[in-house]
Parts: structure tokens; C-alpha cells; sequence
């Protein structure tokens, strides 16, 4: 306690007069602080060999908060500053992905197209109320391969996912097909998509009557309405579009299937959910809820509110 107290108010006074007064040598002081500095560099090490574990592990995709959470959950207790540091130290730096700009998709088709149901309320209180589809393209070194999934709103976890060498209606029902066996959805969810031809084509609007799912769409050019299916896009890219960019066809397929499955839902932290995988949001919905009814819809803000004319952050 003494040493803390001098090591406290050395600013204002000399060390020796307070060691005086607090009856302590100055030596004594000195190596104390010598010893101090000693043991924490040797922490410092020690955490440094697991960061860079973990950073390694995770193909360098989280930085300091993400990678601060993964340690406190082994049983590390440090600080996120701590951690940050000691990345800045060993040159440990998340993937800067680019920048993706939203797109809209063409929907000059003639098709009918279903109103905007969903209208932007991308919160819900239960798995299966809601979910957002849309397509994105991957290049390959065997030419672009396009990417279609549906997430759930409330976990935000992909339930559905396909990839084909063509944007067309058979890879936006692959992804569907595979949503319905594995949630098979009780009649009245909502489907929320773009305009694209994929989507309201007969066949899709088809099997989306079939199974009683309500279907909704954007409004004409505004990629906003789907902002969640972006956000996983942006997220996606960033932490796999280089690993993939160039590599055959299968390969890309394989990494798509491992990051999505084996990554994003069932381990990522996703900042939306309180920092907790899509998986795990579920598993704490059902032991909590048991097995009372499906909720609905969260209460927000109204869809003119300025704040829902952006979409939300990367997942």
C-alpha cells in the first residue's frame, strides 16, 4: 500500500520525500517497481501467445472486441484495451475487406411483384416469423459463381443457402428447399426479397403459396428495404471474399459451405445479437421460451424514421 501511494502522488512530490515520510527506502520503492514491470511483461507474453492463437485460428477476422470476448469465454481476465494493444504490438490486424456498395437488382421483367410486407422491420421476437432472401456473386477462377440464401431475422442465422453458376429461379429455390427442411415453417412467415425475376417468378411464388409464407418485396430501387440480406453480404466478403477471389469453382463452393455452417452461424459473434453466435441466440430463445407460442414482431420506430434509411452495420 505504500509503494501504490508513492507510485500515486510522485507527480507532486519527490519520491525520496515521500519515502521519508512514509518511513520506506527509496531502493526498496525502486525494485519494487522493477518487479512490478518484470511480472507484467511476463503476462503480457503469455496473453500474446494466446491472442495470436485465436487471431490465427480465426483466419484473421475479428479484431480486438470479437477477439477480447473469444479469450474472456476461456476464462482470460483482460481488458479489451489490453488486448488491443498487444495486437498493435504484434502486428495482428482484421481483414480490411472493400467496401460494398448496395445493389439494386433489375426488375424489369413484367412479372407481378408482391407488396413490401415486411417494410423494413428487421426485428422480430421469435425464429421463423420473418426471413430475408437475396443473391450475390463470387468470382472463381472458373468464372462467377452467384450465391442465393435466405437468413431469419431473428438470429440472423442463414437457413438456407444454394450456389450455381446461374442466377436464375433453380438456385433461389435450391436455397428454399433447404430452408423448409431445415425449419420447416408454420404457415404465415414472412419472405422478404428484391424484385428479381428469381423470386417472382411462377415457379417460386408457387412453392412460396404451397407452404403458406406470405411473400414481400422491396420497393423499386430501394436496396434499403433488404438491408439485412446486405449487411450478411458486406460481412461475407470481408471475411472470405480473398480467401476465395480466384480459386476453382469447388473450392469456393466448399469454403462458402464451411464459412457459413460452420463459422457465421454457429460460432461468429454477431454485434446485433449482444455478441453471441446466430446458434446460440436460438438455443437461448427455446430455453427460455420452452414451449409456449412463436412471438411476432418487435416494436420500433415508424418506416419513416430517418434512421432505417441506412442499412444496418455489417453483421
Amino acid at each position: 500500500m505504500r509503494y501504490a501511494f508513492i507510485e500515486a502522488e510522485k507527480a507532486k512530490y519527490p519520491v525520496r520525500v515521500l519515502c521519508r515520510c512514509l518511513q520506506v527506502s527509496p531502493s526498496g520503492y525502486y525494485g519494487s517497481r522493477a518487479s512490478e514491470t518484470s511480472a507484467r511483461s511476463r503476462e503480457d507474453a503469455r496473453l500474446s501467445v494466446s491472442i495470436t492463437a485465436e487471431f490465427r485460428r480465426l483466419r484473421g477476422r475479428y479484431g480486438s472486441p470479437r477477439l477480447h470476448g473469444e479469450l474472456r469465454d476461456q476464462g482470460e481476465r483482460v481488458s479489451r484495451k489490453r488486448v488491443a494493444r498487444l495486437m498493435r504490438e504484434r502486428d495482428l490486424r482484421a481483414r480490411s475487406g472493400r467496401r460494398r456498395a448496395p445493389r439494386t437488382t433489375d426488375s424489369r421483367h413484367g412479372l407481378p411483384v408482391a407488396e413490401n410486407v415486411l417494410a423494413r422491420r428487421f426485428t422480430t421476437t421469435a425464429p421463423n416469423v420473418a426471413w430475408v432472401g437475396d443473391v450475390t456473386y463470387l468470382r472463381t477462377a472458373e468464372g462467377w459463381r452467384y450465391l442465393a440464401v435466405l437468413l431469419d431475422l431473428y438470429s440472423r442465422r442463414v437457413v438456407g443457402f444454394a450456389l450455381s453458376a446461374c442466377n436464375d429461379t433453380a438456385l433461389a429455390l435450391a436455397a428454399l428447399r433447404q430452408a423448409l427442411v431445415l425449419r420447416a415453417p408454420t404457415r404465415g412467415l414472412i419472405h422478404h426479397t428484391d424484385r428479381g425475376s428469381p423470386y417472382a417468378s411462377a415457379a417460386y411464388q408457387a412453392a412460396l403459396t404451397q407452404h403458406g409464407i406470405v411473400p414481400s418485396m422491396s420497393r423499386s430501387g430501394n436496396c434499403y428495404d433488404n438491408a439485412v440480406a446486405e449487411s450478411f453480404f458486406s460481412t461475407l466478403e470481408h471475411e472470405l471474399g480473398a480467401e476465395i477471389e480466384a480459386q476453382p469453382a469447388a473450392h469456393v463452393e466448399q469454403e462458402v459451405a464451411r464459412y457459413i455452417d460452420d463459422f457465421y452461424n454457429a460460432e461468429r459473434r454477431h454485434s446485433t445479437l449482444g455478441g453471441i453466435s446466430p446458434v446460440a441466440f436460438e438455443q437461448a430463445f427455446r430455453a427460455k421460451r420452452g414451449n409456449r407460442g412463436p412471438g411476432g414482431f418487435a416494436p420500433g420506430p415508424p418506416r419513416s424514421n430517418v434512421n432505417q434509411e441506412r442499412p444496418e452495420k455489417a453483421a
